[in-house]
């Protein structure tokens, strides 16, 4: 970790989802509020287990854009201390990859790019104070992609951040724009993970109003979905062989109806536009990341079957309520042995975001 971020960790200050202040000094004094640290054993030996689904906010860049931390929802979103310590203990999570979701995409460039210093600048603070237990993705002004590229490269480069966190879009704009090309080329040659978290589907938000939250649930799930198809079918995952991404929500609804992907230029030829893939789109989804939030056994199984058990990675939504119990929906599953599980629950994160799966190596 950074020198001159360790040098200031004990000074440390965190904000808490009411604005008070925490000080920051070890995990013991962390955890002061009570409760011990769950530990994941599967066959006799323990796992270090890595959430790559967990966010937070930082409340002077949310001020930036009009925002209130307090009114944000999930409970200690704004807390990088001694609450989230606690609810990782109690939930079993060693390690949380921390990310913030992407709300500047509109913002023009020179408060996009304020925004985006204070997310990555803070974050790597309040991550350097408990380095063992938290890692962060970087913030990126995808709008920019000039700009982004350096954002990317400082934020790993100096700043020690494990990848970035991206939307699903940007303003309106699919990743699988050659405009974003530059910064898939620097991400792969950083070797580094982009994490992809949707922003709802806005352009559908007449068809979902009313009751039940369907800009969430279905919206969530379904900008993924476009975004990744975007991704294989337009030859982006082509250009980029080695980019790594990891999606939230089991990847939304893509590999769940995987096949139908495998068949739509079958039935309708004259939708061919020309790019011509090097191999079936289901293929693709085998290449990249998901995490296990799909809630039950049957949903966990399926997924892990359409891309396979070595591409899933805790995710838990933390501080947001989706799955308090992402630790157990995997040791409780009956479709897995003692070796997948211990993949699912840390050892697939801890390579790819440089994690040492000894806790006596932090």
């Amino acid at each position: 970790m950074h020198q001159h971020h360790l040098a200031r960790a004990a000074e440390l200050q965190f904000v808490d989802c009411h604005g008070g202040a925490l000080t920051a000094t070890n995990e013991a004094a962390a955890q002061a509020g009570g409760g011990s640290r769950r530990q994941v054993i599967v066959a006799g030996k323990r796992v270090k287990t890595i959430d790559v689904h967990c966010h937070c906010v930082i409340p002077r860049a949310l001020a930036l854009q009009g925002k209130d931390h307090t009114k944000e929802r999930g409970p200690g979103l704004g807390d990088v201390g001694a609450r989230r310590l606690r609810e990782m203990d109690e939930q079993g999570i060693d390690v949380e990859a921390i990310s913030i979701n992407p709300h500047w995409y509109q913002c023009e460039r020179d408060l996009a790019a304020e925004i985006v210093n204070i997310n990555n600048e803070t974050l790597a603070e309040l991550c350097a104070a408990h380095a063992d237990r938290f890692v962060g993705f970087a913030s990126l002004a995808l709008q920019f992609p000039e700009l982004a590229v350096q954002q990317l490269e400082h934020a790993v480069k100096k700043l020690g951040m494990r990848g970035a966190a991206i939307g699903g879009s940007v303003h309106g704009d699919e990743f699988a724009n050659a405009r974003f090309d530059p910064v898939w080329r620097k991400a792969e040659e950083l070797g580094i993970l982009l994490f992809i978290h949707p922003q709802g589907t806005p352009a559908l938000a007449p068809r979902l109003k009313g009751n039940g939250w369907l800009s969430n649930v279905i919206g969530n799930p379904l900008d993924t979905t476009i975004a990744l198809s975007h991704l294989i079918f337009e030859g982006t995952l082509d250009k980029f062989p080695g980019l790594k991404i990891c999606s939230a929500h089991g990847g939304g609804f893509l590999p769940h109806y995987a096949a139908r992907s495998d068949n739509g230029l079958r039935v309708a030829p004259e939708m061919d536009t020309g790019v011509k893939l090097r191999k079936k789109p289901t293929e693709y989804m085998r290449d990249m990341y998901y995490d296990t939030l799909v809630y039950s056994d049957e949903a966990l199984r399926h997924l892990a079957h359409e891309v396979g058990v070595d591409k899933l990675v805790i995710g838990t939504d933390h501080p947001i309520p989706w799955q308090a119990d992402s630790v157990n929906h995997i040791l409780n599953c009956p479709h897995f042995d003692d070796t997948q599980k211990r993949m699912m629950l840390g050892e697939t994160a801890g390579k790819l975001l440089g994690i040492a799966p000894d806790f006596s190596a932090q």
